[in-house]
């Protein structure tokens, strides 16, 4: 964050020098409000720019094997312009290489989740999916594993047959 704020601040700072650049050049005849305008529209430019370039930027430096299940686009009247060219602000991430299967449940796989959000830490959750029964269990403190690789005090939420976690983790 502290790099694009300083990003920011030298975009505003090089238009604004561009555009003093050729007030220089041409005899000093452009409005002199002319400068700080550019110095503005820089600054919105590489806000703008860092906004639409972060989910790019984060997704290439996944890990391998850690593979990108859904993203959630941002809309917002306070920037118009995301009305016409929507940006990734959040996505969750599958472990896919890290991925566990116990052979006496055969149709239940364990991966850990990390969910993604532009100004927000990376979260990791692990998760217990059920492909059989299209249901999937947030592992959290309470949930036991019994020792035919079942667990009990979970807490099942039924997923629809075409969530894509459940669809890339029950397709390996």
């Amino acid at each position: 964050m502290f790099v694009e704020l300083i990003a920011t601040i030298f975009a505003g700072i090089g238009c604004a020098g561009i555009v003093m650049l050729l007030n220089m050049l041409t005899g000093k005849r452009l409005p002199k409000w002319l400068m700080p305008v550019a110095a503005g529209a820089g600054m919105i430019g590489m806000t703008i720019s860092n906004e639409y370039t972060w989910f790019g930027r984060t997704a290439e430096r996944l890990p391998a094997g850690v593979e990108i299940a859904m993203t959630v686009d941002e809309q917002s009247w306070l920037r118009p312009w995301t009305q016409l060219f929507p940006y990734s602000k959040r996505f969750v991430a599958v472990d896919m290489a890290n991925l566990r299967r116990n052979d006496a449940q055969p149709y239940q796989r364990l991966v850990d989740l990390y969910f993604f959000g532009r100004w927000s830490p990376v979260n990791q959750t692990p998760m217990l999916l059920d492909c059989a029964g299209g249901r999937s269990a947030v592992l959290i403190d309470g949930v036991d594993f019994e020792n035919d690789g079942s667990i009990t005090d979970a807490d099942w939420q039924t997923m629809p047959g075409d969530d894509p976690i459940l669809t890339m983790v029950c397709e390996t």
